[in-house]
């Protein structure tokens, strides 16, 4: 059976699985067709402007609070913020992609986690984790209470079962799954890797478009909302919580995705970045990278995001006098890379699919030497830019790399030896 979605970022949206599941004219009627419980699940505060409040109404076959206590279970190599194991550093970084896992291991087991900022219990900043799968997760279900996960697949599907209805996400494709919402990963591919930011503050909304007008950059239209869709397993099923930076497990004698109906606006979405409207130069200057953001969290300094997610996707670079690949800059945000596919147009090697990149705040970085003299010298004629996909994790806050990241074999020790050989061509000339 094909996967079936509902179109629109932020909308409201009401789908059934079953005909007649859903009450009409009243949220939580006395008696909920068909022997269903009203549930209603708050990713806001009750009280937040009417065009920032998420909540959805869920229909269920049990209602969640059905469940008893839950154990602490281990962590793995996942970490939260406050992140304090590791003394940041204003050196740039670089890995290699992980390897996948040698022993079998599902979403939740897979996710390693590469740094971040903030607090999770104060509700600022990110987590950063890259994951590895190679097993989907039978009778097991998480969800995440301490933030919403954009998860950035690079090498395999990931079919999401939530509370909410199934998504498909493959590489090029994102999904977005928000604060305390269940889910199950399976891997119709049999392993895969990919990226995820945690998101520990305001939800990630589509970024104001001001003097760009009312079109360009994500149309909310593609963004994909499951129908609902519902499991009926009376099977011991393994709920996993990751609640105050740690996990808890607890053991029910069902399937929590047990939702026949639901309408709201907080539920799961996936978008295809293929279809962002890429918007560029056409006379000259390079663009501030900001003009390739897909989603924004703000924060409470207006102007300033918790974390933006921008990509670098196939484009038309059109503009006169002008050095096309990003400048060199140092930057009061602080950014962590990834690369889906293909080469990224401000490095010649190094900086491979699957790996990862950490430029700190005011951390000079750019293209490195070969890059600088191969575009200085390229002729200044409409370039189409394709078969490549990077993205950045953007955030206001420095990001503090966990243990593992400054001690894995993947850290690549010579990543500043990308920046060597620049002649001082000004003196040279200078002393002709």
């Amino acid at each position: 059976m094909a996967l079936q979605y509902l179109s629109g970022f932020g909308n409201e949206h009401a789908t059934e699985a079953v005909p007649g599941a859903l009450p009409q004219g009243q949220n939580s009627p006395q008696r909920p067709p068909r022997g269903l419980y009203t549930e209603q699940i708050s990713g806001t505060a009750f009280t937040v402007p009417r065009a920032e409040n998420r909540r959805s109404w869920l229909y269920r076959i049990r209602p969640s609070a059905m469940h008893g206590k839950f154990r602490r279970i281990d962590e793995g190599l996942l970490r939260t913020g406050p992140f304090a194991e590791a003394e940041p550093t204003p050196n740039r970084l670089r890995w290699d992609p992980l390897p996948l896992p040698e022993k079998p291991r599902d979403f939740v087991e897979g996710l390693v986690t590469m740094g971040g900022n903030g607090d999770a219990g104060a509700r600022i900043g990110v987590g950063i984790h890259l994951y590895g799968a190679t097993r989907s997760m039978e009778k097991r279900v998480f969800y995440d209470a301490d933030g919403e996960l954009l998860i950035v697949p690079q090498e395999g599907r990931l079919l999401l079962r939530t509370e909410l209805g199934r998504i498909e996400a493959a590489p090029g494709e994102i999904a977005l799954v928000p604060r305390g919402i269940k889910f199950a990963v399976d891997l119709p591919d049999g392993a895969a890797r990919g990226y995820v930011c945690e998101n520990y503050g305001a939800p990630f909304r589509l970024p104001e478009l001001g003097p760009i007008g009312a079109n360009g950059l994500a149309n909310p239209r593609d963004f994909l909302t499951p129908v609902a869709a519902f499991e009926t397993t009376d099977e011991p099923t393994e709920l996993v919580a990751k609640f105050a930076g740690r996990l808890w497990a607890t053991t029910l004698a069902h399937s929590p995705l047990d939702v026949v109906a639901w309408h709201g606006n907080y539920a799961p979405v996936k978008y295809d970045l293929s279809r962002f409207n890429t918007i560029g130069s056409v006379s000259f200057d390079h663009a501030d990278p900001s003009i390739f953001t897909v989603l924004t969290s703000p924060s409470d300094s207006r102007g300033t995001a918790n974390c933006d997610f921008v990509i670098f996707p196939p484009r038309w670079m059109v503009a006169e006098r002008t050095f096309r690949p990003p400048y060199f800059h140092r930057n009061v945000m602080s950014e962590f890379m990834g690369l889906v596919h293909g080469t990224y147009d401000a490095k010649a090697e190094g900086f491979l699919p699957g790996g990862a990149s950490l430029h700190n705040a005011m951390c000079p970085h750019g293209p490195d030497a070969a890059t600088f003299e191969k575009a200085i010298a390229a002729e200044l004629a409409p370039q189409k830019l394709d078969k490549t996909l990077a993205f950045m994790f953007e955030t206001r806050l420095v990001i503090r790399p966990t243990r593992f990241a400054l001690e894995t074999p993947a850290l690549q020790k010579d990543y500043d030896s990308c920046w060597e050989g620049f002649r001082p061509s000004f003196l040279e000339e200078a002393r002709r």
